[in-house]
């Protein structure tokens, strides 16, 4: 089963034509909405400001918290060492730049999730590529799409966030993977079963800590391995466009084999095109819809040019400066990401592997949080209110069975999952790309960002 996922992740699901269009529709969109990128420090300035408004179910702040949430986790530890595993560490780059453009697509697509959403019967907000395809007249791929989002939720934001908790104690601590796995079906219950604002809740909390321990963390050990900064970056960009045999310690790899797997990464850690993390913008307090997109975009680079970024410098550095570390294997003839991250880590005197198990405890554990919500969200939209309370416990049931499994098939049907999301989603925005040109040049360019919009629910 495993080696059938893998042939269809990499042929089918991630091959060249995926690759290029994901990051065609991230390049297009950066064209289209004038490179909002350039306003990223307007979002996150925003993103620290009361939107005034009542309209909404949580603040642009506990919105962003949520979506981060979910964005940042394994994907920005574990998913940049299987990412430089598999396609060298040109991967990182392709990581950074597909993050770089990124940012517009997931601004477009918190837009038309925000513009396009729905206030319930209970007075709660939904949105998402569902409701903007209802706006389309096309409630099929609205369908198709939250299906994706519910079944893909159980790769992405549950079974590999569990299993990669599961393995780090194990590891580190010598405790079975099912003890560790019913520990957090316990945690996660406490929270999920409480609703959105329960998870909002611990994420504000939670997210901002984990977040600047860890880069701070990161920059520690990138100070002690700063005489192979200068050879790190130069083996980084020459590795992302140039093809390169086995040498020093990494693998050979071709050019599209490092964007696929940077790319691939990526696109797991920052979500940008899934319209996932939308879905939390979607139930932010706004007058219009362009404010929370600018602030939801934020959380790309937060997610990839930042957190990434540290890892891969980390990861390649310390493979440079102990050559030995790829050595490292896990069956006799591979490498799994997980132990290359663990080799690198480990071999920080004091702090190295505490905090790598801090940041993979409190990265996934978030994940798993953010990610129950959009499943959540999407069952809900096509199931009713009747299924959620059966989707939850499904939820924690899958908690305990992705901490028992393969690593391997894990990320590989994460990967195959999130592609399926991606295709509905993508076609959503370039669809209401007019409309996000729009919104665009008159709140953002032309500076009515404090006006409200009497359309928007």
């Amino acid at each position: 089963m495993n080696d059938v996922l893998i042939w269809i992740d990499n042929n089918i699901m991630w091959g060249p034509v995926m690759i290029l269009f994901l990051l065609g529709t991230h390049v297009f969109l950066t064209v289209q909405t004038g490179f909002v990128q350039k306003k990223v420090f307007q979002g996150v300035k925003e993103s620290l400001r009361s939107d005034g408004s009542n309209k909404g179910d949580l603040s642009i702040f506990g919105s962003l918290m949520t979506a981060l949430s979910s964005t940042i986790g394994t994907g920005n530890i574990i998913g940049v060492g299987t990412a430089v595993v598999t396609g060298g560490p040109g991967a990182v780059l392709w990581t950074w730049i597909g993050g770089i453009f990124g940012i517009a697509t997931k601004y477009a697509e918190s837009l038309i999730a925000v513009k396009y959403r729905k206030k319930r019967e209970d007075g709660t907000y939904m949105g998402g590529a569902m409701t903007a395809f209802e706006h389309l007249n096309m409630p099929t791929m609205g369908k198709i799409f939250a299906w994706c989002c519910a079944l893909g939720a159980f790769g992405i934001g549950c079974s590999s966030q569990s299993k990669a908790i599961s393995d780090v104690i194990s590891v580190n601590y010598n405790i079975p993977n099912i003890v560790v796995g019913i520990v957090i079906c316990v945690l996660t219950a406490l929270v999920v079963f409480g609703g959105l604002k329960a998870i909002s809740k611990v994420c504000e909390m939670l997210v901002p800590f984990m977040s600047i321990v860890y880069v701070v963390g990161c920059l520690l050990i990138l100070i002690i391995n700063i005489r192979y900064l200068p050879q790190t970056i130069g083996v980084i960009i020459a590795s992302a466009f140039t093809p390169r045999a086995a040498v020093g310690g990494f693998i050979g790899t071709s050019v599209i084999m490092a964007a696929r797997a940077g790319i691939a990464r990526g696109l797991f850690s920052n979500e940008a095109g899934m319209g996932s993390a939308p879905q939390a913008s979607a139930a932010s307090v706004a007058k219009n819809a362009v404010k929370p997109a600018l602030v939801g975009s934020t959380g790309v680079f937060w997610d990839t040019v930042v957190v990434c970024l540290m890892t891969g410098l980390v990861l390649v550095s310390s493979i440079i400066a102990n050559g030995d570390i790829s050595c490292i294997l896990t069956d006799g003839s591979t490498i799994s990401g997980s132990g290359l991250v663990a080799a690198c880590f480990n071999q920080i005197p004091f702090f190295g592997r505490p905090l790598l198990t801090f940041g993979i405890l409190t990265f996934a554990y978030s994940t798993i949080l953010g990610w129950s919500y959009y499943g959540e969200n999407c069952i809900r939209y096509l199931l009713g209110d009747k299924a959620i309370k059966a989707y939850q416990v499904l939820w924690i049931l899958v908690i305990l069975i992705g901490s028992l499994v393969s690593e391997g098939a894990v990320w590989t049907l994460a990967d195959i999952l999130n592609a399926a999301m991606c295709i509905p989603n993508v076609i959503a925005v370039l669809l209401l790309r007019n409309v996000i040109a729009r919104d665009t040049k008159y709140y953002l360019d032309e500076g009515h960002l404090e006006e409200e919009d009497p359309d928007l629910e």
